[in-house]
C-alpha cells in the first residue's frame, strides 16, 4: 500500500484470536485454513497478512500443492477476516456505518466476488504458506438507480519458504449494504 507522504501513519493490528475463530465459524472444522493474521491500514484502505496450513484437501486425494480451489476457500477467509477487523476498528472507507452485527449478517449471504483470477507461477506447499491480501479501491455504486452496492478491487498473493508462489485479482460487490 503507497500513501502520500502527508497521509496518516499506517495502523497495524495482530491476529485477534476471538475474532478469527468468529469469522472461521461458518466452515467446516477441516476447512479452516487461516491461522493467523495481521491487519495494516492507511489512508482508508486496508491489507492483510496471513498464515495458512492445509493438513488435507476438503475434496480431492493430496495434489501435493495449493491448487485453485484452496486458493479461492483462503482468499475468502482472509478476506472475511481482513472485512471483519476493518469494521471493527473502523479502518476502511465505504464500512464506516458498519458494525460486527452488520458483518455477520452479510458475511455469507451478501459479500460476492463478481471476478477471481489467479496466477500460479511454482507450486505452494499447502501443509504451510502465507498469504496478502490488499483492498485496492472500495466505491459505493447505484447503476441505473438500483440498490446501491460496494465494488471492492482486491489484490492477493500466497507463498511458502520455498519459492512456491501464486498472485491474483478479485472483484468484490457486497450487496444489501447498510
Amino acid at each position: 500500500m503507497t500513501a502520500p507522504a502527508d497521509a496518516p501513519p499506517q495502523r497495524s493490528y495482530p491476529t485477534d484470536e476471538a475474532l478469527l475463530n468468529r469469522v472461521l465459524a461458518p466452515y467446516k472444522p477441516h476447512c479452516k485454513y487461516l491461522t493467523s493474521a495481521e491487519v495494516t491500514a492507511r489512508a482508508g484502505l486496508a491489507r492483510a497478512q496471513g498464515s495458512f496450513a492445509i493438513p488435507e484437501s476438503c475434496y480431492i486425494d493430496d495434489t501435493g500443492h495449493l491448487n485453485s480451489v484452496e486458493v479461492n476457500i483462503a482468499y475468502n477467509q482472509l478476506m472475511y477476516y481482513l472485512v471483519a477487523k476493518s469494521v471493527q476498528e473502523r479502518l476502511l472507507a465505504g464500512f464506516e456505518d458498519w458494525t460486527l452485527d452488520d458483518f455477520w449478517r452479510h458475511q455469507l449471504p451478501d459479500i460476492l466476488i463478481a471476478r477471481f483470477a489467479s496466477n500460479f507461477r511454482r507450486p505452494v506447499n499447502p501443509r504451510d504458506f502465507t498469504g496478502e491480501l490488499e483492498f485496492r479501491s472500495v466505491t459505493r455504486r447505484a447503476p441505473g438507480g438500483n440498490s446501491p452496492f460496494l465494488h471492492v478491487a482486491t489484490v492477493f498473493r500466497y507463498q511458502d519458504a520455498h519459492g512456491g508462489r501464486c498472485h491474483g485479482e478479485a472483484t468484490l460487490a457486497f450487496v444489501n449494504v447498510p
